[in-house]
């Protein structure tokens, strides 16, 4: 199964007005990333980035002046994402904002059949939040140290790594074959255990002509009975 997981940064909130100023994309083939990667700076024509978002993601108007603009890179985007599943946080926004360049220039929308929040499925499975991507990166151990502003492909990595532990992936590399495993060896202190004979023997439930017949048995064989090996026991009194 191939999968994208993406994110775009904007100009700001509202995608009938806003535009895409970047996108970035991973590619996974069966829960695991394959190391092709998408990523696109795009010039936002005379929408001007919001202070707003320019302080969440840094880009500014002059950086995207000499940037192609979303007519130029759209085939780029199709051919990345074509036959894959759209996977995002807080998909509903990123595709409001993909979808609102597509139709600008008369493309046909992304079906939502098509498309999986990460978001939606981080609140089922944790109901009780956080589900920031921030907070799904501590819950989950993934550093994201290196994350001061978001980015579209930094982001698109670390929700890769979000995702493959939400659905499981890593538990399921153990199953595969060529992919490199490491054995964790733990060592264990040696458990002596102690067997003591009893103070005082349990009563003996033969009755007494289940006994004589034993015996009999054992004088039959004239010396080849493994039960001569040991000692009688007295039946204890009860």
């Amino acid at each position: 199964m191939r999968e994208i997981i993406f994110d775009t940064e904007t100009t700001g909130l509202e995608s009938k007005f806003d535009r895409v100023i970047e996108i970035g994309g991973v590619e996974l083939i069966n829960n695991f990333p394959t190391g092709k990667t998408l990523h696109l700076y795009i010039n936002p024509g005379d929408r001007k980035v919001h202070p707003d978002a320019l302080a969440v993601h840094g880009i500014t108007d002059e950086f995207l002046k000499d940037k192609p603009g979303f007519a130029e890179v759209v085939d780029q985007i199709i051919e990345f994402f074509d036959g894959a599943k759209w996977i995002a946080h807080n998909a509903t926004f990123d595709m409001g904002f993909i979808n609102a360049e597509f139709d600008r220039l008369g493309l046909p929308p992304v079906m939502s059949d098509r498309v999986v929040d990460t978001l939606a499925m981080a609140r089922r499975k944790h109901p009780m939040g956080p589900n920031s991507l921030d907070a799904l990166c501590r819950r989950y151990g993934i550093d994201n140290a290196h994350r001061t502003k978001h980015g579209a492909l930094l982001d698109s990595e670390l929700l890769a790594e979000v995702y493959i532990e939400m659905t499981g992936g890593r538990q399921a590399a153990l199953g595969l074959t060529g992919v490199e495993q490491s054995t964790t060896v733990i060592e264990v202190e040696e458990v002596v255990v102690s067997v003591t004979g009893r103070p005082r023997a349990l009563p003996n439930r033969l009755t007494e002509l289940e006994l004589e017949a034993h015996a009999a048995m054992v004088a039959s064989m004239k010396g080849k009975s493994i039960w001569l090996e040991y000692e009688p026991v007295e039946q204890a009194a009860e």
